[in-house]
């Protein structure tokens, strides 16, 4: 029985996007160089964890930070929190948030939160979308950068006016930093400047920083100090997290200095893929290590041609292939660790063979 696609892809030497595998080596890694006397945290309290959030509320800029098991939780959490204090229910994204398509609709189930949508899915929201909501809000989130959309990014300028006009509306700004590292080569901004101009801020260990999983929601103390209580009613204290923890702080050292690195591999790809007859990137030219890719090809096409590419030069292009009509298909390409390690003369063969047969 011959291999599905998927599978050939799998046994890859090469893979163009990610951080590499992941498996029990993630942990093992990590604790490689850690003291197996280190006392573990107990309930959220305990040296570890608590050093943890207050290297990471000063990375932020923040007066305090609380380690979250999920960034699910925490986002959660964080806008029932502004929506409490300015006792209004409404708070407002965009339409391909996070809480919006994957939660089964947590916040409007369990916390009764009534979003309301900004913009068009297909673009960032602006200011001026902003504007035209004629209700009171209670909180805004933004994503930075808008996966769902490519990576996309607002520039400096509308991100400081957005922020600005928040303020002078008594609206609370919450940043779904799930990739913010990933952001600040963009901006040329550390990532205190970049928190400052929000409220409330959540970052992600295991996406752009490849880590096993883990969150933080960082704040002003006193706001800190109630989410700690929402955790505790959210079932957010294990009895310990520090697996979790020493492995998020391991990948935050490993990969967050190396984002402008990454970026530069997603601009280099994305150049040659747009150059493909019946291939297009979204943007064209990225600005972070991820984008979106589309292909003027049937999934069925499409796999075939990349299952010759993998076998004739050990590289697997990408491994989610999403169908969009019958002769279209998209992808996400994110850039990490694995990009480095592939041979120029291999990535130029793959490459060359998917411009070959997609004619």
């Amino acid at each position: 029985m011959s291999k599905s696609y998927i599978e050939i892809a799998k046994e890859a030497k090469y893979k163009l996007a990610g951080n590499g595998a992941r498996n029990i080596g993630m942990l093992l890694d990590a604790f490689k160089d850690i003291d197996p006397m280190t006392d573990a945290d107990t309930y959220g309290t305990g040296k570890l964890i608590n050093d943890f959030e207050a290297e990471i509320a000063e990375f932020l800029g923040k007066e305090k930070a609380v380690f979250f098991p999920t960034g699910t939780m925490a986002q959660q959490i964080a806008t029932r929190m502004w929506s409490d204090a300015t006792g209004t229910k409404k708070i407002a994204y965009h339409p391909l948030c996070h809480l919006e398509i994957h939660e089964k609709d947590a916040i409007k189930v369990l916390h009764h939160i009534d979003p309301v949508l900004l913009g068009a899915p297909g673009r960032l929201f602006t200011l001026e979308d902003l504007k035209a909501v004629n209700e009171p809000l209670a909180c805004l989130l933004i994503e930075l950068p808008q996966r769902e959309i490519g990576g996309q990014l607002p520039t400096w300028e509308e991100l400081v006016e957005i922020s600005e006009y928040c303020k002078a509306q008594n609206i609370r700004l919450h940043l779904d930093g799930a990739r913010l590292f990933e952001a600040l080569p963009y901006y040329n901004k550390s990532a205190k400047e970049i928190c400052a101009l929000f409220d409330s801020v959540y970052i992600s260990f295991y996406k752009g920083l490849g880590g096993i999983a883990g969150a933080i929601l960082a704040g002003n103390t006193a706001f800190m100090e109630e989410a700690k209580i929402w955790k505790r009613r959210h079932g957010g204290d294990l009895i310990s997290l520090y697996p979790y923890i020493v492995n998020a702080r391991y990948s935050f050292n490993k990969r967050a200095g190396e984002m402008k690195k990454y970026w530069q591999n997603a601009i280099a790809v994305a150049e040659r893929l747009n150059m493909i007859q019946g291939v297009k990137t979204i943007p064209e030219v990225p600005v972070c290590n991820m984008f979106h890719v589309y292909f003027d090809f049937s999934k069925d096409t499409l796999e075939k041609i990349l299952t010759n590419i993998a076998e004739a030069h050990d590289l697997v292009v990408t491994m989610n292939i999403r169908e969009i009509s019958a002769n279209l298909c998209m992808s996400e390409l994110y850039f990490g660790d694995s990009f480095s390690l592939i041979p120029q003369e291999v990535l130029d063969g793959a490459l060359e063979q998917l411009q070959i047969e997609l004619r």
